[in-house]
C-alpha cells in the first residue's frame, strides 16, 4: 500500500487527533498517509443529540467510507463511538490515553466548581455532566451547548455563562490547557466511557488493521475493554447518562460506573476489580450489577420515552 487514507471528522479537534495518528502510522509503519475530512450528520444537525439521533450520527458517514473502500482507516474520539460497530469493521488500535477527567472553564478565571456563584449558569452538551453537576449543586442552571470546542469556549462570553464543562483531553490536544480553571476529580465528575482515548477503526480482515495494532498502548486497551463492555451490555446512547472509568490499582484494574435517571437525577453506582487480562469480563460483571440495582427498569423506560 503506497498511502493510507484516514477518514476523520472535519472539526479542528478531529483533525488534530487524526494528524497525530497519521504521524504515528508514518513513523511505525513507514507508509505515507492522507486525511479524508468529512462532515457527519451529527456535525450538521442542530439540537440535543438525544433528540436528533445520538452518538452514531458522528460516525455513520465515516464508517460508510471504510466499508465502501474510500478510506482505509478512521480515527475517532472513543467516547463518541456507539455501542455497536458495523459488521466487517473493528476497533484496531488505541494509543495512550490522555487525561480522562472533565475540565471546568470559568468566566471568572481561577474559579472552582464549588466556588461558582449561587444560580450559576453552566454550559454542557452532556446529560452525564448535567446530572452530576445538579447532584453537586442543585442551584445550577444547566445551559445546553452544541458546537466544536472553540465554539463552546466562546459561549462563556457570548451566552453570559459562568462556566462550561469540557473534556481535558480535547482542550490539551487543541493547545488550550491553560484555559482550564479546574480539572474535576473523578469522584465529583465521573468521565464518559473511554474519554481521553483515541480509537482507530478499520476493516476487520485487512492486513492493515492487523499492522496498525502496533500503535496500541496496553493500558489504554484494557481500559477501553472494560469501559466499552459496560456500554455494550447496557446498549446505552446519548439519552442515557452513563459514566465509566477503569484505572490501574496495583496489579488490578478498578472499574467505577454510574448510570443516572436524567429526569429526577437519581444515580446508580457499581464498581469492581479484576486482573487486566479480565477487563471485558469485569465490565460485563459491573454492568450486570447496574442492571440488577434498577438499571434494567430505568433503561427500559428511557428507551420507551425516545420511541414515543
Amino acid at each position: 500500500m503506497s498511502r493510507v487514507r484516514i477518514a476523520t471528522r472535519s472539526s479542528d479537534l478531529a483533525l488534530v487527533q487524526s494528524r497525530r495518528i497519521a504521524a504515528l502510522i508514518e513513523e511505525k509503519l513507514g507508509v505515507a498517509t492522507e486525511l479524508l475530512p468529512m462532515k457527519t450528520t451529527g456535525d450538521l444537525l442542530e439540537g440535543p443529540l438525544t433528540q436528533v439521533g445520538g452518538k452514531g450520527l458522528f460516525v455513520k458517514e465515516i464508517e460508510a467510507a471504510l466499508l465502501d473502500g474510500r478510506a482505509d482507516l478512521a480515527v475517532h474520539s472513543a467516547k463518541d463511538l456507539p455501542a455497536s460497530i458495523p459488521d466487517g469493521l473493528a476497533l484496531v488500535a488505541f494509543p495512550a490515553r490522555a487525561d480522562p477527567r472533565d475540565a471546568l472553564l470559568a468566566r471568572e478565571r481561577g474559579s472552582t466548581l464549588r466556588a461558582l456563584p449561587e444560580g450559576a449558569r453552566v454550559g454542557t452538551g452532556s446529560l452525564r455532566r448535567a446530572v452530576q453537576l445538579r447532584a453537586l449543586r442543585a442551584d445550577f442552571e444547566i445551559v445546553p451547548l452544541r458546537g466544536n470546542v472553540p465554539t463552546r469556549v466562546r459561549k462563556l462570553d457570548e451566552d453570559a455563562l459562568d462556566a462550561v464543562v469540557l473534556a481535558c483531553a480535547g482542550l490539551e490536544r487543541l493547545g488550550l490547557a491553560e484555559r482550564i480553571d479546574e480539572r474535576l476529580a473523578t469522584d465529583v465528575m465521573l468521565p464518559a466511557v473511554s474519554q481521553g482515548i483515541l480509537a482507530v477503526e478499520g476493516r476487520r480482515d485487512d492486513v492493515l488493521a492487523r499492522d496498525v495494532a502496533v500503535l496500541t498502548d496496553s493500558d489504554a486497551a484494557v481500559q477501553v475493554a472494560a469501559e466499552r463492555a459496560v456500554l455494550v451490555r447496557l446498549d446505552a446512547d446519548c439519552n442515557v447518562p452513563l459514566a465509566a472509568l477503569a484505572e490501574p490499582r496495583g496489579e488490578l484494574l478498578r472499574l467505577r460506573t454510574m448510570l443516572a435517571d436524567p429526569n429526577d437525577g437519581r444515580t446508580l453506582h457499581a464498581e469492581g476489580e479484576a486482573p487486566p487480562s479480565e477487563a471485558a469480563v469485569l465490565g460485563l460483571r459491573v454492568a450486570e450489577e447496574l442492571l440488577a440495582a434498577g438499571g434494567a427498569a430505568l433503561l427500559e423506560r428511557l428507551r420507551s420515552e425516545v420511541a414515543v
